[in-house]
């Protein structure tokens, strides 16, 4: 049974894998290619990007697999001879029970110690890999402005890539807009060995350049025209180069975190968010509660002990020429307390929002367990009710299944990110509601259940069309 189940379970597995991968390459594609990347960094991110994808490939693979397992044990006989020897469905699937958990308890170590170590990897190099610029690519007849502070139009070039024709460099080096361009018949474009600097040797042109140091009331704008015969211009390209950003950075994100982390972490955030509500809180008791009664006694000039001669109309308490101002001052503070609120109740979604997805993640790295047991128990009695094995109709049910599953995960996770349900709730979804479908289809199995048999429901059909005949022919 392990031998007959391992196989197109490592089989599935890469499989899965692989069409993940090629999913994450076609939605950065824009993003890797045209920047003259190593091979070397190419492979890094395809690896990190592949470890980060198994908890997607581990359920799908457990799902297949133990289709096609039990499905080929009942298509050739073999399930029905074993249980015709005395031996139940359940004492078939043990091996396989057991596997699948050893497979759950590895998927557990996998997701909390080596998962947050390669969505980092994966992550931080995928982020230097978006912000490198496209390798140098001068056209012909097309402005290049890829080179910070230069504009390079290319008429002509020569079949070796070196010779250029037509040349014109706008130089804006100096952030006054356009004061500089250069022009020129001929010229020759190399790149150092270390790929460090770009140098273009210029031949025959010439140099226009706009003097705008003069005073702002001058009603002169000077323009300086030079000839020369020979001018060669440097060009640093060390911001094509791409640099690798601290991977300290990123290691506080809730992805690159283990269970104990992700606890401390949403204790900290915790801890803050009740001390921000506890300010907040003071703040307004302080700014906007009816404790002002010091300057309400001095401005109507009642002294402490007649408080209670104060009038029920608050306004009636001050003279005229002051009621104007206080009503003004009301509706000043009216309107930066209705700001201080909004920006208030933005600041404490932004708290929730992250605190959620901390939760949310230490919930994953146990629903990942879980689910790969869930969807074993859907599996297994799934592919002993077909009857049927290989890659045909189990990949098709399997993928249904995995479909499904993976819609209500999304949707839990979802309504969790966005404060309509607690994380639990959401993350546990998924599994909740595939569950009651296991135990269903494991005793549909058990019970030699006709489920997917056509034939069973063909004559069901036929014995209620009789049966409805012969009421209606008695009648």
């Amino acid at each position: 049974m392990l031998k007959s189940y391992l196989g197109p379970f490592i089989l599935t597995f890469f499989f899965a894998l692989f069409v993940l991968l090629m999913q994450f390459l076609w939605k950065y594609i824009d993003d890797l290619v045209g920047k003259g990347l190593e091979w070397y960094v190419v492979a890094q991110l395809l690896f990190y990007t592949s470890a980060s994808l198994v908890p997607l490939a581990l359920p799908l693979a457990i799902l297949l697999s133990s289709i096609m397992t039990m499905g080929n044990l009942a298509e050739q006989y073999e399930l029905a001879s074993l249980k015709a020897s005395g031996i139940s469905l359940q004492r078939v699937m043990r091996p396989l029970i057991i596997a699948s958990i050893c497979i759950a308890g590895s998927a557990f170590f996998f997701s909390n110690y080596l998962l947050p170590k390669a969505n980092l990897k994966a992550l931080s190099l995928l982020y230097d890999v978006r912000q490198q610029k496209p390798t140098l690519d001068i056209k012909e007849g097309i402005f290049y402005n890829g080179i910070d502070g230069y504009t390079i139009r290319v008429g002509k070039k020569d079949k070796d890539g070196v010779g250029l024709r037509n040349i014109m460099i706008y130089d804006h080096t100096s952030r006054l807009g356009n004061d500089k361009v250069i022009t020129a018949k001929t010229g020759t474009m190399t790149i150092s060995p270390n790929k460090r600097y770009l140098t273009i040797d210029l031949q025959n042109g010439y140099t226009y350049e706009e003097k705008l140091n003069a005073p702002t009331n001058s009603k002169s704008h000077p323009l300086q025209r030079s000839i020369f015969e020979n001018l060669m211009i440097r060009f640093d390209l060390s911001e094509f180069k791409m640099n690798r950003t601290n991977e300290d950075l990123f290691k506080d994100n809730h992805q690159m975190l283990n269970v104990i982390q992700l606890v401390d972490q949403m204790d900290t955030l915790r801890n803050e968010f009740e001390k921000r509500k506890e300010t907040y809180s003071a703040e307004m008791r302080r700014t906007f509660a009816a404790n002002n009664t010091e300057q309400i006694r001095a401005r109507a000039k009642i002294v402490p002990t007649d408080v209670w001669k104060m009038k029920p109309d608050f306004l009636e308490n001050f003279p005229v020429e002051e009621k104007g101002i206080i009503l003004k001052r009301a509706q000043e503070l009216a309107r930066s307390g209705q700001m201080y609120i909004n920006n208030i109740t933005q600041e404490f979604e932004f708290r929730n929002t992250s605190i959620a997805r901390y939760e949310i993640e230490w919930h994953r790295k146990f629903t990942l367990s879980i689910a790969c047991i869930v969807l074993f128990f859907v599996g297994a009695p799934l592919g002993a009710i077909i009857k049927k094995g290989g890659l045909g109709l189990p990949l098709v049910v399997s993928v249904g299944f995995f479909i499904l599953f993976h819609v209500l995960s999304i949707t839990g996770e979802k309504l969790a990110k966005e404060g309509a349900w607690p994380a639990w709730k959401g993350m546990w979804m998924a599994p909740t509601l595939i569950l009651p479908l296991g135990i269903f289809l494991t005793i549909m199995a058990t019970t030699d259940s006709p489920l997917f048999d056509r034939d069973a429901y063909v004559k069901f059909f036929r014995k209620l069309f009789k049966r409805k005949h012969a009421s209606a022919s008695g009648l």
